[in-house]
């Protein structure tokens, strides 16, 4: 079979599936989360070995330390799949409920009424605990989806996968409800993003080539962000034992992800006291600083930065650093260089904080907390299915909401318009 009928009949088993998705009771669907996270308990030594072939294919090819540190299932990551999908079941479910119900001066009432999207197409690279946070998501809130991971990581998708197929199974749901492509063939993804008949989203999660060729070729509606350059600004006068705490966790929690710092601002007035601190402590972490001149001075070991600097998502161990004067010029930088993913100002005045709030325009914004929050699991989403910096449909971290829409309901009682 080709890569397009196979395809094809990917697609249109979904669509029927999404069907009997729609219907599903919420403890039916509750039901397939538990045993999905039964599954993946009981099958971690199974899924351990999956992965081991692929990371030592991935490191035979030469990835590098970022996606090396995406791809791996360590026992830590699958207790938090199983934790994801447990907390999701425990979620109110979206679907049915029917909000600003309201009688119109004709009699009729008019409300909306929150439905599933349909069928999700998912494509993303190197994370396999991706497969078990999205079929979550869409199996709550009542999407089929068909996930696309990438090739490095295929062992480990087909692993996870056998275990959502069984959890189904076990509720006495569709297995067609969650299907993850088992071909490493490119022209898969093609045909994904251009199967308008069976798929209603697409949601990319992975590198700027990615997205960018999803949102250049797709021809039905795309979720997704292209870049994560986050900001820590550090105002004046703050609290310098809770923005070094911040600006040090932004950074170094961990490295490969979309929502670590990439950008450290310093209001001027706090440099010398809080830039020398840090040089020492991200030199232990082995993090090159790449600063402008006033932050060279301050930090000895920094490397001078170059205008691309700025606006460059690292994923490893590298820092910019800049000294501004004031909120404005913070604020200014940001909106010159940034990705509109997530930016936090650590500050004790108030006025300046909600001046921050409100003027940066990112998906997520935060005072006085590190960016690494920027996660669904975090803002009590269950898990995500990625997040995004587009204004339409949704905004930020992807949850059950954000993978339904809205459809208007009337009620009336032999109402005719006159």
């Amino acid at each position: 079979m080709d890569v397009r009928t196979y395809m094809s009949d990917v697609g249109q088993r979904a669509r029927i599936a999404a069907r009997a998705l729609a219907r599903a009771t919420t403890g039916v669907k509750n039901t397939a989360l538990e045993a999905i996270a039964d599954r993946i308990a009981e099958q971690r030594a199974s899924l351990h070995r999956a992965n081991a072939v692929d990371l030592a294919s991935a490191k035979e090819n030469g990835l590098s330390h970022a996606l090396l540190d995406r791809l791996e299932l360590t026992d830590a990551t699958i207790r938090a799949m199983c934790d994801g999908l447990r907390q999701v079941a425990q979620l109110p479910d979206p679907v049915g409920a029917i909000t600003d119900l309201d009688y119109r001066p004709s009699g009729i009432q008019v409300g909306r009424m929150r439905v599933p999207l349909g069928v999700v197409g998912i494509i993303y690279e190197s994370r396999p605990n991706v497969t078990a946070d999205a079929a979550a998501l869409c199996l709550k809130s009542g999407n089929a989806t068909i996930l696309r991971g990438g090739s490095e990581a295929l062992q480990s998708n087909q692993a996870i996968a056998a275990c959502i197929q069984a959890g189904l199974a076990d509720a006495e749901l569709p297995e067609d409800a969650v299907q993850v492509i088992n071909t490493t063939d490119r022209a898969a993804v093609g045909e994904l993003i251009t199967m308008g008949d069976f798929v209603d989203v697409i949601v990319p999660r992975g590198g700027r080539g990615l997205i960018e060729r999803v949102s250049e070729e797709a021809r039905v509606p795309v979720i997704k962000h292209l870049d994560g350059v986050c900001h820590v600004y550090i105002d004046n006068g703050a609290d310098s034992e809770k923005a070094v705490d911040v600006a040090f966790n932004a950074k170094t929690q961990r490295y490969g992800t979309c929502n670590t710092m990439e950008t450290l601002l310093v209001a001027r007035a706090m440099a010398s006291e809080v830039l020398p601190k840090l040089a020492a402590l991200y030199a232990d972490e082995g993090v090159e600083i790449r600063g402008c001149a006033e932050t060279c001075a301050l930090m000895p070991d920094a490397n001078p930065a170059d205008e691309e600097d700025w606006g460059t998502e690292y994923l490893a161990p590298i820092l910019a650093v800049r000294v501004v004067a004031d909120l404005e010029e913070a604020m200014a930088h940001i909106a010159a260089y940034g990705s509109g993913h997530t930016d936090a100002i650590v500050t004790e005045d108030f006025s300046r904080a909600r001046r921050f709030l409100a003027e940066v325009d990112s998906s997520s914004v935060m005072v006085n907390a590190s960016t690494r929050f920027a996660d669904g699991f975090e803002y009590g989403l269950g898990a995500e299915i990625g997040i995004s910096t587009d204004k339409f449909h949704a905004r930020g971290p992807v949850g059950l909401e954000g993978l339904t829409s809205q459809k208007f309901v009337v009620i009336g009682d032999g109402h005719i318009r006159k």
